[in-house]
């Protein structure tokens, strides 16, 4: 392909609206341009990349074994409603009536869908086990789109289904996904980590998140500096390797101390002349509609995820401050636990047999001091309910956490059975009783996996492509204008072409300093120059992408082979 042929509209500028790496690069390599927040259009370039990570992708779905469907991007919102989903997902819903008056939605996934769809053809034990998979666009009405396409409205998905009749087809399955999923990064050049994960709206018991580190990114995941334990921040296990302070009065009896207008912990910690680990602070929640209060120290956070998996609930929200005054009589940021009532009050491990703390008195403009949490506290139930912290030591070994920034690529999830029994996906077993079938759900962010690549593989000059996802594989820079300089580029593109390559042969009528900026900036993974100077001297110079100290010069016979060492080479940039 000739550049002057096809609509790469490279920019010099920064755009202002680009906030990350991955963003500036797409929109200055002439890769997307955007429509509305968070709605891109993809260009030549943009799309070639996309289809080179969607095609390693599909190759690795299909060599796990899995089919390929395609699944419709209306879906009435009768499913979700059958699911149980509609109002955990209502926020991002694309929702809409047609002119029948049927309430549809634009799809942000496919659970419910690909759950009736196997209802109507499988109807035995004997049918499974069954992988399914789409590479389908998907909608969410993003409340704050950003990053450019990491977190867009319109995005590609694939999007894989297990059907199971017991644990231990699933649990084969999810392992084989997972060597999938690891197969399909390394080949597309992005670093990731698998981590424990939260399960989320999407339901199940055990997850695992595919994290690309990037300074970008919108997740935070714990590793452990030693051993190979890692997680998401959502789902990291908290085990304190530092014990909260004693205070000295803490044989004393509970004093109440006046606090006026003083509720947060900050305020509070410097009016008492106290740290923050010596108050705990008392959250009151909801949970199914039942009151609960959450005890955390005051330099921790309540994790309401946690604590709503502590409780066995769907989901938990904080309390309005009416339900907060009805229940403690004290306005917000005075509740306390201290002779509450009518409510179940959950401890984090890390408050557990505390003295000496201070907390609420459930009363305005007051605090506890002097309080026993075992002496003074009516605890129900004590588990982990907290984010972890820098204070935190791996749970496998003890050792000291370290925590990273990193895009979310890819999450696999044992379903179990929560959409078959929900939507009736059931088969009869080799007995004839009927049960429902176990599932599993296998997601990749196919944009997110070219933008990834881009944030972890770029300079100060452009996007490092690797080659599995790079538009072309050869850039021939072709800067002389002579007759045999536009000979020799003709004749090496379809000498290499012939030999397998995609090459894109930039013949513009511009300085060499434009095509050389260019060429860096959407980063092929090997170039190569035709001057006058090589001209003149029987060579060209075969450059790879990243590597300065690569450049060769060779004989225009020897092109393909040094094309070939190189591309095999790897002359890849670190990841930045």
């Amino acid at each position: 392909m000739k550049w002057s042929q096809t609509l790469i509209p490279t920019l010099k500028e920064v755009p202002v609206d680009a906030e990350v790496p991955s963003h500036r690069l797409m929109v200055r390599a002439g890769m997307i341009r955007k429509l509305i927040s968070g709605v891109y259009c993809y260009l030549p370039l943009g799309v070639r990349v996309l289809q080179r990570a969607t095609a390693v992708v599909r190759e690795e779905m299909n060599r796990a074994g899995a089919q390929e469907v395609l699944l419709p991007a209306l879906q009435p919102l009768s499913l979700w409603r059958e699911s149980g989903r509609d109002k955990v997902m209502a926020e991002v819903f694309y929702q809409f009536t047609d002119r029948r008056q049927k309430e549809l939605v634009l799809g942000p996934t496919h659970e419910e869908v690909i759950t009736d769809l196997v209802k109507t053809g499988v109807s035995s034990y004997r049918h499974l086990p069954l992988v399914l998979y789409q590479i389908q666009t998907k909608f969410r009405d993003e409340p704050r789109p950003r990053s450019g396409v990491i977190r867009s409205c319109e995005f590609i998905m694939k999007d894989g289904y297990s059907f199971h009749a017991n644990v231990e087809s699933l649990q084969r399955t999810y392992r084989t996904m997972h060597d999938a999923y690891h197969r399909v990064f390394e080949r597309c050049g992005v670093q990731v980590v698998a981590c424990e994960a939260d399960t989320g709206a999407m339901g199940g018991r055990l997850s695992h998140e595919f994290m690309a580190p990037s300074p970008s990114g919108e997740d935070t995941i714990v590793r452990c500096s030693v051993c190979r334990y890692a997680a998401n921040r959502d789902a990291a296990a908290c085990v304190s390797s530092v014990k909260a302070p004693v205070a000295p009065a803490a044989a004393e009896p509970v004093r109440e101390v006046a606090t006026p207008g003083v509720s947060t912990v900050e305020q509070v910690s410097r009016l008492l002349k106290v740290t923050p680990k010596q108050l705990v602070k008392t959250l009151i929640v909801e949970a199914d509609g039942a009151p609960v209060a959450a005890l955390v120290r005051g330099d921790h956070e309540v994790h309401l995820a946690k604590l709503a998996r502590l409780l066995g609930v769907a989901s938990v929200q904080l309390a309005s401050a009416e339900v907060i005054q009805r229940l403690t009589g004290a306005p917000v940021g005075f509740a306390g636990p201290v002779g509450l009532s009518g409510v179940k009050i959950i401890a984090d491990a890390s408050v557990e047999g505390l003295i000496g703390v201070v907390t609420g008195a459930n009363r305005a403009d007051t605090h506890l001091v002097n309080v026993s949490i075992a002496r003074d506290v009516r605890v129900d139930q004590v588990g982990d309910v907290r984010y972890v912290t820098g204070e935190d030591v791996c749970p496998s070994c003890r050792q000291p956490l370290r925590f990273e920034q990193a895009i979310e690529v890819g999450h696999i999830f044992q379903l179990g059975t929560r959409y078959s029994e929900r939507l009736g996906l059931t088969v009869a077993d080799e007995t004839g009783r009927v049960m429902p079938v176990i599932m599993g759900c296998y997601g990749i962010g196919v944009n997110r996996i070219v933008a990834s690549a881009i944030e972890q593989r770029h300079d100060e000059q452009g996007i490092i492509w690797p080659r599995a996802l790079s538009p072309y594989d050869v850039l021939v820079a072709q800067v002389s204008a002579k007759p045999e300089a536009v000979a020799l580029a003709g004749r090496l593109q379809q000498e290499l072409e012939a030999a397998g390559y995609t090459v894109l042969w930039d013949d513009r009528d511009c300085s060499a300093g434009v095509k050389f900026n260019d060429a860096d900036l959407i980063g092929i993974p090997v170039r190569i120059v035709i001057g006058d100077k090589g001209l003149s001297r029987g060579e060209v110079e075969v450059q790879p992408r990243g590597d300065r100290e690569g450049r060769r010069a060779v004989p225009p016979d020897q092109v393909a082979l040094e094309v070939k060492n190189a591309l095999d080479r790897g002359a890849m940039a670190p990841v930045a």
